[in-house]
């Protein structure tokens, strides 16, 4: 569990490697490049899920540093050139249990046609000057990332649009009378998101509307948690991460934060004193949104999770625990 992990996981002492990585660039022919890719990242021992689409590539691997080294490589010559840039974490367990490699027709999940962040695409902060600017009266601070994201951390004062999927944020944007480009009157907007993807569409989105001090954070807030002193740093609580980690901390460090495995919601040790939280079963946010049945269906589904981690074996089960990010479970 997260709340019993050693906080000081590093790459000398865990023996997996977690990288996140995304690009937009045009890739015409995805469908030839899945399978390649694919069986390149099963030989290396690599697990994960990596998106292709024809604005570009997103994902997040894990594996060994030599298997992730390979992958990237092979990622890097299909892109014709270098690796994308990445973002590494460490971790003491497999995140993952198996390796997909998807096709969409994007690979992050917005739902408006003509937007390219290739063309179009807020101004980049690097994550040392993010401070100077959101502390600007003038900034409007928003938070581009799904409700229970926000629920368990982001930056001080930042804007939550308490939108279920990144799908609903245009929706959500358009309706804002303040956000309107003869509303703003000389103000700016800032943007952030978990490791940068969503604001590379949000700002180009948000552009497209005919705002032109559009910025976002550069690397999201991994970057931010990674390079900013805690003692310095303006972000209040834990990020939330589509993997078996649930949550980090500054400097990376694994959160406090689990997971139900009923509704994939993050769950604090607080959350876990409610009578309506039941392990694998239920919690506050879902304990009536699911019949006696599927609860029934969940109970024994975490009794042959229990019965497995007592012989040391993974249950199945298990996958389905793993929260997944709009961009993999839209039917797009």
């Amino acid at each position: 569990m997260n709340a019993d992990a050693p906080a000081d996981v590093t790459a000398d002492t865990a023996p997996f490697v977690v990288v996140a990585f995304y690009k937009f660039i045009p890739l015409p022919d995805v469908a030839a490049l899945q399978e390649s890719l694919l069986a390149t990242c099963r030989d290396a021992g690599i697990s994960g899920t990596i998106l292709l689409a024809s604005e570009g590539i997103n994902g997040t691997i894990a594996g060994n540093r030599e298997g992730i080294d390979r992958v990237l490589a092979c990622i890097g010559r299909m892109l014709g050139g270098e690796p994308p840039a990445h973002k590494e974490s460490y971790a003491l367990e497999n995140p993952f249990y198996r390796m997909k490699v998807r096709l969409k027709k994007e690979i992050v999940t917005m739902g408006v046609t003509d937007i390219d962040p290739n063309q179009i695409v807020g101004t980049y902060v690097e994550p040392e000057d993010w401070n100077a600017l959101i502390t600007d009266p003038d900034v409007i601070v928003i938070d581009t990332r799904n409700d229970y994201e926000v629920a368990i951390g982001s930056f001080q004062g930042a804007v939550d649009p308490t939108t279920a999927t990144f799908r609903d944020f245009p929706g959500w944007f358009r309706a804002q009378p303040e956000l309107r480009p003869d509303a703003l009157q000389g103000k700016k907007i800032a943007m952030f998101c978990t490791g940068g993807i969503r604001c590379e569409k949000a700002t180009a989105f948000v552009k497209k509307q005919g705002i032109d001090d559009v910025f976002h954070l550069k690397g999201g807030i991994l970057k931010y948690l990674e390079t900013v002193p805690e003692a310095d740093s303006l972000w209040q609580g834990e990020c939330f991460v589509f993997d078996q980690r649930v949550a980090v901390q500054h400097e990376l460090k694994l959160g406090t934060h689990e997971l139900c495995r009923a509704c994939r919601r993050p769950i604090s040790v607080a959350d876990k004193a409610s009578p309506k939280f039941v392990e694998g079963v239920s919690c506050a946010s879902c304990f009536d949104a699911n019949d006696a049945d599927r609860k029934r269906r969940f109970l024994e589904r975490q009794r042959q999770m229990d019965l497995a981690a007592r012989r040391g074996e993974s249950h199945i089960g298990q996958v389905y625990a793993v929260p997944v990010p709009d961009s993999v479970k839209d039917d797009d």
